[in-house]
């Protein structure tokens, strides 16, 4: 191989905004979690089927995201929940942990109390044994206080730039935003948004995707348009390009997509529903740097969540 391609290949593995490993869930006893149905707008019924079906759809579904990814080069750590803890949104483990460059990891405060069981060990100590993780910031605590910052999901984090764009929430409280961005020297970029039933957007990363050279953004649904230009305006300091969502787009999930590095290079992924709710414009702006990698995930998103909460990005330097 010559140095150029040599070059080429190690620029294709690496991206500070794209991961090019994750942590997944794969569920046994799925089903939509009744604690987070009051502020999800996005969540749905599994209407006509049982709850044996319902459990099984997702965890095949799981099963051949996690296929499917291995195939493009992404290493993917897959944990299994065998559902005994009643924790239905295991799934989503990007809410509870996030991981950051210089070995820090941060855990999290939850919203629902059932999904405070999500939280786990193994986890931690896999990226400990895996990877060089110097410290462990848990911010669980706060819980007992009322406050909440539900990770990745709560914040759509621009590792490049160092901006937490936060959608205000039961799930991102400001005093949790703060000490965050404070410990991970970020800077908050919060707003209020709304649906088209006025209600707030319970988590960014449903409106929002940060990647390496392009955001996708639901800006109809922030509600203050000087805030709305704000964070346009941020974008675009940063060389992105900005493909606006509309709110059609927003509820099929477009904007739940996480940006990795496969072995071949920058891979979008997102679910099936969100790829085919973009338009062609849409899809040739966002290949100009990333492949499109749609996923069938159809049971899971039933829990108000898509591809992005399924994938908890892996930003540590491998041991």
């Amino acid at each position: 191989m010559s140095s150029t391609a040599v070059a080429a290949s190690s620029v294709a593995r690496f991206s500070v905004q794209a991961p090019s490993a994750v942590v997944m869930v794969r569920p046994h006893r799925f089903h939509p979690n009744p604690q987070t149905a009051a502020d999800n707008a996005f969540q749905g019924q599994a209407v006509g089927m049982g709850a044996e079906p319902l459990a099984a759809a997702a965890f095949q579904e799981v099963s051949q995201a996690a296929e499917v990814l291995e195939a493009q080069g992404v290493r993917v750590h897959l944990f299994e929940d065998d559902g005994s803890g009643d924790m239905p949104d295991a799934v989503f483990p990007n809410n509870w942990f996030s991981t950051h460059a210089g070995g820090h990891v941060a855990i999290y405060p939850m919203y629902s109390p059932n999904r405070r069981r999500e939280r786990r060990a193994d986890v931690i100590e896999m990226l400990k044994s895996e990877y060089r993780v110097q410290d462990v910031i848990d911010y669980s605590g706060l819980e007992a206080d009322g406050v909440f910052l539900e990770g990745t999901g709560a914040m759509v984090l621009d590792h490049v730039a160092r901006v937490a764009y936060t959608a205000a929430s039961n799930r991102a409280h400001a005093v949790a935003l703060e000490r965050f961005c404070t410990h991970f020297n970020f800077e908050p970029v919060a707003f209020d948004t709304a649906d088209a039933q006025g209600r707030a957007v319970y988590h960014t990363n449903v409106l929002m995707c940060v990647a390496t050279e392009f955001a996708l953004v639901g800006l109809d649904l922030i509600t203050d348009p000087v805030r709305r230009q704000a964070v346009r305006a941020r974008l675009e300091e940063t060389g992105r390009t900005v493909i606006a969502l509309t709110r059609s787009q927003i509820e099929h999930f477009a904007g739940n997509a996480l940006e990795l590095v496969g072995s071949a290079g920058r891979v979008l992924a997102l679910s099936t529903q969100a790829h085919a709710s973009l338009n062609d414009e849409q899809q040739v702006a966002i290949e100009r740097s990333a492949r499109l990698l749609p996923l069938a995930v159809p049971t899971i998103e039933l829990a108000g969540g898509s591809v992005r909460c399924m994938l908890a990005g892996i930003h540590l330097a491998r041991r």
